[in-house]
């Protein structure tokens, strides 16, 4: 297997971009990360700029320490106060920033595949920004399933064979989308469940839809979704939700927990809407690993940014 220091990713916006052999590198290489080793000293400057337009915690404080640790500038951004609100375009902003000195953009927008108009400018057009996506629209969320493959393979040392569940609202998840076709890549069983009207049959080349009581007591990797009340605009469901009977059909409570494998973990990318996906009791049991997970997105964020930093030359770092 390649060492991820010969890397060279000049963009990194989708899972479907890396092959087995580079998502297996950047996991090796955050778990190096999190286990003590240091990244190189960067014998020049770099700068880079988180632009989120959409809210995030998580997501977006992480890739701040990630990008501190590996001794990059960030410099601060406001969409709230910036030029976007006057019209600006995406494009422009990000060639204002390009002007402005910055060498990396982490991005996150409502727009799926929004960096298509980045990382490949017109002819005109001279856009030279490393471009990291930090989620786009119901697309991809690639950080959070390289953090999610990390976690599983720190439990379970592979992928061939683990049999993994992806249940809740899978149409609106770009973590859903990012993490089924990696999975089947690596040699997972993907199963899916949750309401039938938030699952597209699309999905059925990547795993099998069934009951979440079908799975609970076969599965070594229950992964959650959170309900995106805020993506179900126009959607019919949305006005007949009930929190309480969700979380008793789709749900995992104490009863289906208890009814676990003694390997099996559970994981959500969050925010958890207590008692909806999982029972607030739950959120920190033995089995959950979604601390894990937070704590492994700063490493794994490193090595996502380390890669483009080196496939770009920033900092010295080749």
């Amino acid at each position: 297997m390649n060492n991820l220091t010969n890397a060279k990713l000049s963009h990194f916006v989708t899972m479907e971009q890396l092959s087995k052999d580079e998502v297996l590198a950047l996991i090796e290489r955050a778990e190096y990360f999190k286990h003590g080793g240091k990244p190189e000293t960067l014998v020049n400057p770099a700068y880079a700029v988180n632009m989120f337009f959409e809210d995030s915690s998580r997501t977006h404080t992480s890739f701040e320490m990630a990008e501190r640790k590996l001794g990059l500038t960030v410099l601060p951004f406001d969409p709230s106060h910036s030029s976007v609100n006057k019209g600006e375009t995406l494009y422009d902003t990000s060639l204002v920033m390009d002007a402005l000195g910055v060498d990396l953009a982490i991005i996150r927008h409502s727009e799926n595949g929004y960096y298509e108009k980045l990382i490949h400018p017109r002819a005109d057009q001279h856009l030279n920004l490393g471009i990291v996506n930090a989620g786009d629209g119901s697309g991809q969320h690639p950080s959070q399933s390289m953090l999610d493959l990390m976690t599983i393979h720190e439990q379970f040392g592979n992928f061939a064979g683990l049999k993994v569940a992806i249940v809740g609202d899978i149409t609106n998840s770009r973590v859903a989308k990012s993490n089924m076709e990696m999975l089947t890549k690596l040699g997972a069983e993907v199963y899916f469940s949750g309401p039938e009207y938030w699952y597209d049959h699309a999905f059925d080349q990547y795993g099998k839809y069934e009951a979440l009581d079908e799975l609970v007591d076969k599965v070594d990797v229950m992964m959650l979704l959170r309900v995106q009340h805020e993506r179900h605009t126009g959607d019919p469901n949305e006005k007949t939700f009930d929190a309480k009977a969700y979380h008793e059909k789709y749900g995992i409570n104490q009863q289906r927990y208890d009814r676990l494998q003694e390997q099996t973990i559970i994981m959500h990318p969050g925010p958890i809407n207590h008692d909806v996906e999982l029972a607030g009791e739950l959120v920190e049991a033995p089995k959950s690993k979604f601390y894990q997970q937070m704590q492994n997105g700063v490493f794994m964020r490193m090595a996502m940014l380390e890669a483009v930093m080196r496939g770009r030359e920033l900092g010295g770092l080749k």
